[in-house]
């Protein structure tokens, strides 16, 4: 009987239950809109793409890494200091992003201020330490700390999209509805359109993550039911 365990195949790195972590934070399972978690950045750093875009790869680095390590860990870390020991990895991890994005990228830096440390304490990574990389190898911790980021990553961005067109009429800091060139009028702008700027206000987020929700579940009957 050992024999035929020690001869039992090993489950392929994308196997149909792997390739779920990663399909289901996208949708049926999102962070953002379905567990409501880490709800604080889509609300505070999404008045421009490239912050969004900026913040979600920090939230990337910090997730795969971090559940990397806590899963090649688990069987090391005495159950009553599993926290502190999440809380000092993730820690270390976020102080290498944001001493990164002062060297690379000082402007977005500077725009997202505190938020950056504030990845200490989101909700989608310790939870993801917790529920997940505590309890799985370290290769499907891999698989689910990509699903969560790239769920986490396409709200921020798609709340940003609409907040920095709207909003400002750019997008990534360039002029989409209008020229910005002086003396050189084309676009919406020409036929009366005004930038909306209560886009660029915090409660147009929450709007806008509240459209968001409320598509995914009006496609998705199961999740009203559910919730």
């Amino acid at each position: 009987m050992s024999e035929e365990k020690a001869k039992k195949p090993s489950e392929p790195l994308f196997s149909k239950k792997n390739k779920k972590l990663v399909t289901d934070p996208l949708t049926d399972n999102n962070p953002i809109t379905i567990q409501v978690l880490g709800i604080c950045s889509a609300l505070a750093i999404t008045v421009q793409v490239e912050q969004a875009v900026v913040m979600s790869a920090s939230v990337l680095f910090v997730l795969v890494f971090g559940n990397i390590i806590i899963s090649m860990m688990r069987n090391l870390i005495p159950s009553r200091i599993r926290i502190i020991v999440q809380l000092v990895v993730v820690a270390s991890l976020v102080i290498i992003v944001n001493e990164l994005l002062a060297a690379f990228l000082p402007d977005v830096s500077e725009k997202l201020s505190v938020f950056v440390g504030l990845i200490i304490t989101n909700c989608i990574i310790m939870g993801r330490f917790e529920a997940f990389a505590m309890a799985n190898k370290p290769w499907p911790s891999f698989m689910d700390a990509l699903g969560n980021s790239f769920g986490y990553a396409w709200i921020l961005i798609a709340v940003a999209f609409f907040r920095e067109l709207l909003g400002s009429g750019t997008l990534w800091g360039k002029q989409i509805l209008g020229s910005a060139i002086p003396g050189e009028e084309w676009g919406l702008y020409t036929m009366g359109y005004a930038n909306n700027n209560m886009m660029i206000l915090p409660p147009m987020a929450l709007i806008v993550v509240g459209i968001i929700i409320w598509i995914q579940r009006s496609r998705n009957k199961s999740l009203i039911e559910e919730h």
